[in-house]
């Protein structure tokens, strides 16, 4: 499988596309800075240099021409102002899905955040980061793509490999970037994700214990 990451240098981006390269997938990581191309090769991963922000739809259908899925793992960051939450969490969220269309990429999965199935009201940075979550989710949702949407709990920078919980309903505690990262590597190849919302938190189970106990309860 070919797989393009949008916010390819992005601490869950890297994880992943590690695991990708390791199994054998050709992995390339959308980036805006030239400056992190050589640790992507590091990687495993091809860096592509693409500014979702300041790019045209047509522009990153491009960069992601031939992929066979696409994940976006890009945000505007800690420290980011509304603004940008608008412009990357949610626009550039979009903009990916228009060009997996232009591109006839068909496989597409989301990183999104707890909060985002029914994000607050207000003025405060982090509820206008869930509203754009919650927005880039729906028009995902509301798309003809293969899609998939990883919802996780808060992240740390702990090691993976413990343990997961994956579930249908939203669910507070912490989940590890390792973690996240492995549930999305493990979704891409499984086709029974598509059309689900998953949600992520530490657990008792393996990747692939978990994933199968979510895809028995999601089952029809």
């Amino acid at each position: 499988m070919e797989v393009a990451i949008a916010g390819g240098h992005g601490n869950v981006a890297r994880r992943l596309g590690r695991l990708l390269a390791d199994r054998g997938d050709l992995v390339r990581g959308l980036i805006r800075n030239p400056g992190h191309a050589e640790e992507l090769r590091e990687d495993g991963t091809e860096p592509v240099l693409c500014d979702l922000e300041a790019a045209t739809p047509d522009q990153i259908a491009a960069a992601i021409a031939g992929a066979d899925a696409v994940v976006f793992a890009a945000g505007a960051g800690p420290g980011s102002g509304s603004e940008r939450k608008g412009s990357m969490d949610r626009d550039g969220a979009i903009k990916l899905l228009h060009a997996a269309e232009i591109a006839n990429v068909d496989r597409y999965l989301m990183v999104s955040s707890i909060g985002a199935e029914d994000p607050p009201d207000g003025d405060e940075v982090f509820s206008v980061y869930l509203r754009a979550k919650a927005e880039a989710d729906r028009a995902l949702m509301a798309s003809d793509r293969t899609w998939s949407i990883l919802r996780p709990t808060s992240l740390t920078d702990g090691p993976g490999g413990e343990g997961v919980s994956v579930t249908m309903d939203p669910h507070r505690g912490e989940v590890s970037r390792e973690d996240v990262a492995a549930v999305l590597a493990a979704a891409l190849h499984e086709p029974r994700t598509a059309g689900k919302v998953i949600y992520v938190r530490s657990g008792d189970l393996t990747v692939g214990e978990a994933l199968e106990a979510f895809l028995a309860e999601a089952a029809p």
